[in-house]
Formats: structure tokens, sequence, C-alpha cells
């Protein structure tokens, strides 16, 4: 590799915050760009934990609305009711992620052609669920019934091999129960709070003596890097898939996926 690390930590961190709220698979993505950069991080921690920047650019631009649910559910049923919805929905990749998290980290995200698999099956997915032609029942991310909420989070779990994508499997789960575009979007980004939140401390108390300085220099570039891209993501997302459907992002992971998989498969 002849980029410095503090290059391709800056590079990745860009990545994911690009692609951490669209249906493409931030994680697919951010291991394939370290294999073909010839990047390491002790554990994947680095991976996980620049996700943290990503959050951030989120509860910046949902600060206030978070806020108000928040300080009104004691009084306000509807604001409680969605609290408990996204904590329902949450809870399937709490009890999966403890038991398979080992596997998961050395098995899977060992494994690029499976990645590279996994988002040309994800892209044509989403392509055939995004043409569905559905009358949505359900316009509003904060008023989804439980039991969708559930089975949403179910759908959620499904990312946990990589390249599947959190934010594609719960809008493809989203969009077959029945929500709209923008609604399937919206509430992947309430659910990805606690989800992420989650994983990056499971990760680092997996990996706690496997870090060192130089691994937190890097995750601190990477970092700010997530938060600045994920920024522009989140206030750009909704009005764009509201408009243009999920298309874009479907022959974005066919084409990203065949190229890793052709590189791969020639020895790269």
């Amino acid at each position: 590799m002849t980029d410095s690390p503090a290059t391709v930590a800056l590079v990745l961190g860009l990545l994911e915050g690009l692609t951490e709220f669209i249906p493409v698979s931030s994680t697919g993505h951010l291991l394939l760009a370290g294999h073909f950069l010839g990047f390491e991080s002790k554990g994947k921690t680095f991976e996980v934990v620049i996700q943290l920047g990503a959050i951030l650019a989120l509860l910046t631009v949902y600060a206030a609305r978070l806020w108000k649910v928040f300080s009104t559910a004691h009084r306000d049923p509807a604001a409680m009711r969605f609290i408990i919805a996204v904590l329902i929905a949450f809870f399937p990749a709490v009890a999966i992620g403890l038991l398979a998290h080992d596997f998961i980290k050395t098995v899977l995200f060992e494994t690029p052609i499976l990645i590279a698999v996994m988002l040309i099956i994800g892209g044509i997915v989403l392509l055939f669920v995004d043409r569905m032609a559905n009358v949505p029942n359900y316009d509003d991310a904060m008023t989804l019934p439980l039991g969708v909420a559930l089975k949403i989070g179910l759908f959620q779990c499904l990312a946990m091999i990589p390249g599947v994508s959190r934010s594609g499997s719960t809008i493809v789960g989203g969009l077959l129960l029945g929500t709209s575009k923008r609604a399937a979007a919206e509430f992947s980004f309430f659910l990805s709070m606690p989800t992420m939140a989650g994983a990056v401390a499971l990760d680092l108390y997996k990996n706690r003596n496997l870090l060192d300085w130089a691994d937190l220099n890097l995750i601190a570039i990477g970092f700010a890097a997530a938060f600045a891209s994920a920024l522009l993501v989140v206030r750009w997302l909704l009005g764009f898939v509201s408009r243009r459907g999920y298309a874009p992002f479907a022959w974005w992971r066919i084409i990203v996926g065949t190229l890793a998989l052709g590189a791969l498969l020639m020895g790269f």
C-alpha cells in the first residue's frame, strides 16, 4: 500500500459516512476497500467504531425531533409508543448479535467474496422491491404498528452478513410490510441509532485488549470524516428517495459487487 495509513483512514471514513444510511452496505464497502487498499485494523474495530461519526451526524440532524419525543414521552402516548416501537425493532439484533458476534467478526468479515456476492444479490432484491407498485399503508415512520416494527427488526438481522446492508435490509423489510419509501428510510434512521451504538459498544468491549494509540489516531480521523460525509447524506436522502426511489442504489450495489467479485476471482 503506497498511501499512508492516515490517508486511507480518511478515505474509509468518508466512505463510511457516504454509505451508512443508504442501502448499499457501508460495512461491505469498508471491508472491500480495506482489502484492496491493504488496510488492516486490529479486530476490525476501526470499521465499526467510525460508525459513531455517522451516528453523531444523525443525532445532529434529528436532535430537535428526538428531544421532543423523549421530553414528552411521559405525557404523550404517541411519543412513548414510538420509543417502544424502536426498542422492539432493536431487540432481535441484540439477541443475535450477542450470540453470533465472534462468528460474524472472525468468519463473515474475513470473506471478501461473500461480501461481493451479497452486494449483487441485495441489489437485485432492492431493485425488485423498489419496482413493486403496492400502495403504502404507513406513511409516517413514527406511527408504525408495533408488530410491523418487530418484523422490520427481524429483517435488520440479515445485515449481520456483511454486504447485505443494515439500512437496505430494514428498508426492504419496511417496503414489503407496507411502508412508504420515505417512511422506510426514516424508520431505518431511527433504528440505526441504538443498533449502531450497541454494535460499537460490544465491539469495543470484545476488542479492548487489541487497541493501541496508533489505532485510536486512525479511528479519530475516520470518525471525523464519517461525521462530515454522513451529515450531507442524511440531509439529502429522504428527499431523494421520495422522488427517485431506491433503484440507483440497487444498480450501484450490482456494479460494485460485480467489479469486486471479478477482481477477487482474478487474485487481487
